[in-house]
């Protein structure tokens, strides 16, 4: 027999992927899929993507925090440097 790829996609799923429930009132739906539509993705993908770019903009906000904790550091081991 050939092979089954719907048997292997649910075994690939069941090992890799985490289903995510997400319950939204009806007119926040027809917002984000008239946006998705706009957009050309599907309702699916542009959350992932509004998901994606949160935790970006959350890691370039942790980084610059320290960075901003860093700078006091390395100002004041200057000064005692006599520079």
């Amino acid at each position: 027999m050939g092979t089954n790829p719907k048997g292997y996609t649910e075994k690939y799923a069941k090992e890799h992927l985490k289903r995510i429930p997400l319950d939204v009132k009806k007119d926040k739906y027809e917002e984000i899929k008239t946006a998705a539509d706009k957009a050309g993705e599907s309702v699916n993908g542009f959350i992932k993507k509004a998901v994606d770019d949160r935790l970006q903009a959350e890691r370039i906000g942790a980084y610059a925090s320290r960075l901003s904790a860093q700078r006091p550091q390395e100002e004041a081991s200057n000064t005692s440097d006599g520079k």
